[in-house]
């Protein structure tokens, strides 16, 4: 399925915003998930479902000082 993650069309197998995390190497870590604009909680992560041409936006936390 085409997605746009971080503004770069990507072709994945996945389903979820879950899956998508865990294919894309960020399952593990702290990460806030925009979908088509609209913010999907941590809790939702496993249920809500992606369809093609989805825009998503991951932000994740980056340290150092």
């Amino acid at each position: 399925m085409k997605l746009i993650v971080n503004g770069d069309e990507k072709d994945l197998n996945v389903q979820t915003v879950r899956e998508l995390l865990v294919e894309l190497g960020l399952g593990d870590q702290p990460v806030a998930v925009e979908l088509n604009r609209d913010v999907v909680p941590k809790r939702e992560h496993d249920s809500k479902q992606l369809t093609e041409g989805d825009q998503i936006e991951l932000v994740t936390l980056v340290g150092g000082g």
